[in-house]
């Protein structure tokens, strides 16, 4: 038979083969495969999908909130060695005060090339599709290969990244791919690495220094009957990541914020029950763990890593915290497929012979739900003709805007900000504090402002403004001189 050997001759200590038989490579020479590159070319295709899907969508002005603003003002102060001052939160306000995020100066340099919110939007799909490197190699390594790519492909499909691509930018698309090398380190028992890459957590976002203290924690209890002193490390940083948290609440933010204090504990302090919105919490649960992970993540301690992110959202009062909505699912995304991994390696060496073949099939079976799924989510849009043009309504906005001068003080709600805010000094509509804009620009497509001269008025009593267009849904007002 080709490829086979020969028992030895008695006394001897080596197989010795049919002559024409074929050696196996030695293992440093082993030529790469596909399926070696494919943690990398599934990194690139997702990356490609993200990055059309928030690109094309800022292309039609389909802006849905004014983060994208906040940031591109933050982000754009960083880039010229000024302070990161977000205006649209009030007339000087350091963003520092607000959520501490100094990880997003590291965006400056690709801005100051690139001044657009094109690179936050491409800069944050890169992190996401990053991201999908670590979680696929990780479920590999311990699953093999198909099993490990399919939950890399769950990852990249998965509903908490889809939604958080289809949102206009967020801080957060930089914990995702920390948390993944963080928690591809651990399962590979690198427990200096895995406490590494999730220390920078506390620059990410105030919150995530307890995500930070959560990953510790799992690295002590995994480490605990490790010869080295890696359990003991893991344990100091745990308290440093909760001790960074509360110094940040504390102290830090407050420090950068004006009226002294921090602005997101009423979201939590003398707000509603625990157990308001149960209904909505329990559907969001089921979401992180039905389609995701079919139930199996719970049997890993890697889930752990996810408790405090899920923990203040639901003890908020704000229910926009509560649904599987807007981004705020995204950091969840690589603990769960991660668990999922790690509890499919547990499983499959349960006595339990329907517990080893539930483990076997769920990472195919995540990947199908994905794929599923997929056909309701954002990417689906791809394959719509209309994703991919300008409408003449857009067009005619564009132009609109584009007569606001350079450097001009600018009111304005959430569809023109992500067209100004690179250029102009914008301030949200109604929050100026005191500072009368040279320009009131609005997305009035619902017909909400009836009387602009009017609307004007209430909003700056001492100014007169004239009307100076209408387009696209949109209206421009400039100040009389």
């Amino acid at each position: 038979m080709r490829g086979a050997v020969l028992a030895p001759p008695t006394g001897g200590t080596e197989p010795v083969p049919i002559p024409g038989a074929r050696r196996p490579p030695a293992p440093g020479n082993r030529p790469r495969s596909w399926t070696d590159r494919a943690p990398y070319l599934l990194a690139l295709a997702l990356f490609a999908a993200y990055t059309s899907l928030s690109v094309l969508r800022y292309r039609r002005m389909e802006t849905r909130s004014w983060d994208l603003g906040i940031f591109e003002q933050a982000i754009r102060g960083y880039a010229h060695l000024q302070a990161p001052v977000a205006d649209l939160k009030g007339p000087g306000t350091n963003i520092l005060g607000d959520h501490f995020s100094p990880v997003t100066a590291l965006l400056a340099p690709a801005y100051r090339l690139f001044p657009s919110p094109i690179t936050l939007l491409v800069a944050q799909a890169a992190l996401f599709a990053l991201a999908a490197i670590p979680v696929t190699r990780a479920a590999t390594r311990l699953l093999g290969r198909a099993s490990g790519l399919a939950i890399g492909i769950a990852y990249g499909l998965s509903w908490g990244i889809q939604q958080a691509a289809d949102f206009d930018f967020h801080e957060i698309c930089f914990a995702v791919p920390l948390i993944a090398f963080s928690l591809e380190a651990l399962l590979g028992r690198r427990w200096r690495a895995a406490l590494l890459w999730a220390v920078p957590l506390v620059l990410v976002k105030e919150d995530l220094g307890v995500t930070l203290a959560a990953i510790a924690l799992v690295v002590a209890w995994r480490a605990r009957r490790d010869p080295s002193r890696a359990a003991l490390y893991a344990i100091g940083v745990a308290v440093l990541g909760a001790t960074a948290t509360l110094l940040t609440l504390t102290a830090v933010i407050p420090s950068f914020n004006t009226t002294g204090g921090y602005d997101y504990w009423t979201k939590v302090d003398g707000g509603p029950s625990p157990f308001a919105g149960a209904d909505t919490k329990l559907r969001t649960l089921a979401w992180l763990l039905l389609p995701t992970t079919g139930l199996l993540a719970v049997r890993s301690p890697l889930l752990l890593a996810g408790a405090p992110t899920l923990g203040w959202r639901f003890l908020s009062g704000d229910d926009h915290y509560w649904s599987t909505d807007w981004h705020y699912s995204a950091v969840l995304m690589p603990v769960l497929f991660l668990a999922l991994a790690d509890a499919a390696d547990i499983s499959r060496r349960s006595p339990r012979p329907w517990l080893r073949t539930y483990a076997d099939r769920l990472p195919a079976c995540a990947a199908a739900a994905a794929l599923a799924l997929t056909t309701s989510l954002p990417l689906a849009s791809l394959t719509e003709a209309a994703t991919y043009r300008k409408s003449p309504r857009v067009v005619a906005a564009e132009e609109l805007l584009a007569r606001v001068p350079d450097g001009a003080t600018v009111e304005a709600n959430v569809g023109p900000i992500s067209r100004l805010a690179g250029r102009c000094r914008v301030l949200w509509v109604g929050d100026t504090r005191g500072v009368t804009p040279d320009w009131i620009a609005l997305n009035n497509s619902s017909g909400w402002v009836r009387d602009a001269h009017t609307y004007a008025r209430q909003l700056h009593p001492d100014a007169r403004y004239r009307v100076a267009g209408e387009a696209g849904g949109y209206l421009l007002l400039q100040r009389r001189t």
